[in-house]
């Protein structure tokens, strides 16, 4: 039985779902504080098991891995919001270290020695050289980058010492829907551009803000590399089912390799719902890169693992769970 942290996020929802179509005899004990998740996002599945829970409970921890016989673990639980993480540095090294530390302590009390790591490109910093693979040098530029790079680190310390198997996904920019309109993207405050521009286009927002229209790119508008949450979630699956043979630990880089502007994101938005998206230039945010692109040809050769969705699917998802949204 494998146990899921912050399984009722956004992307920890999409992959416990993910599992249980794969796999719809098997159990799944799910931790979450509820803190950013939504139990909404797991109704229905009558084989998966949410405990709201904090990460940093190490007793609790433990006396679920023990009670429920896990023998792998696949760790969402984070806060996530880089702005957030400059602004309280405390919360997110009290959260995304410290506990982190706590379930890994926890886990090797019970000889649960397995793991996927949900990290982060943010890890990388500013690029050197696009796109990114996964020998690009580790700079983080902000607190929620340091977090996970830190969770890394950490997580190469047990391996070594303890003899761990684990893989850290190194996500880029995770988007889009479950094609069910069951579960979608849904945070408070809300600070991803499709969702934002899709909010616009249903009249909920006023304006979508675009920072920066002076970089060094085709139209001057900063190049990101997005990824269907559903894509994410076949990664993890496969990356778990890696681990029975694996020793050491993996790193991987999960995106498409293309790089969409933000430009190029107004307009497949706005084809999609067929609405006008009001929008405003605003002067650039400190450390934006102008261009973050993966090279994920190492999951590709490892995992087997290729995305499935393009950008207008991602966003013909993003805007049929806007259109509906059930929590």
């Amino acid at each position: 039985m494998i146990l899921v942290t912050g399984g009722a996020g956004y992307i920890g929802s999409q992959f416990v779902r993910h599992y249980t179509r794969c796999r719809p005899t098997e159990k799944v004990v799910v931790i979450d504080s509820l803190v950013e998740g939504h139990v909404e996002a797991l109704e229905g599945l009558s084989n998966v098991h949410l405990e709201q829970m904090d990460i940093g409970d190490y007793e609790g921890v433990r006396n679920l891995l023990t009670k429920h016989s896990i023998d792998a673990v696949v760790h969402f639980a984070a806060f996530c919001y880089v702005g957030e993480s400059q602004e309280n540095p405390g919360k997110y090294y009290q959260n995304n270290v410290s506990g982190s530390i706590n379930l890994f302590r926890a886990m090797e009390d019970c000889l649960v020695r397995k793991l996927v790591f949900s990290s982060s490109c943010a890890t990388y910093g500013l690029p050197l050289s696009v796109p990114i693979n996964e020998k690009h040098p580790q700079n983080p530029i902000s607190i929620y980058g340091q977090t996970k790079l830190l969770v890394e680190k950490i997580l190469s310390g047990f391996s070594d010492a303890c003899d761990w198997s684990f893989t850290a996904l190194r996500y880029f920019n995770a988007a889009g829907a479950d094609r069910s309109g069951m579960i979608g993207e849904s945070h408070d405050p809300e600070t991803h551009i499709i969702p934002l521009a899709l909010k616009v286009a249903l009249g909920t927002k006023d304006v979508l803000q675009v920072y920066g229209e002076d970089y060094d790119t085709p139209d001057g508008t900063c190049v990101r590399d997005y990824i269907h949450v559903e894509d994410l979630a076949a990664a993890h699956l496969l990356a778990l089912e890696k681990l029975s043979t694996q020793k050491g630990g993996q790193f991987l880089n999960l995106g498409t390799a293309y790089g969409a502007s933000v430009k190029e994101i107004i307009d497949v938005c706005e084809q999609v719902s067929g609405r006008k998206i009001n929008h405003v230039f605003a002067p650039r945010r400190s450390g934006d890169p102008p261009v973050l692109v993966a090279d994920a040809s190492k999951a590709n050769a490892y995992l087997g693992w290729s995305p499935k969705h393009n950008l207008r699917s991602i966003i013909e998802t993003a805007w049929a769970w806007q259109t509906q949204k059930r929590y």
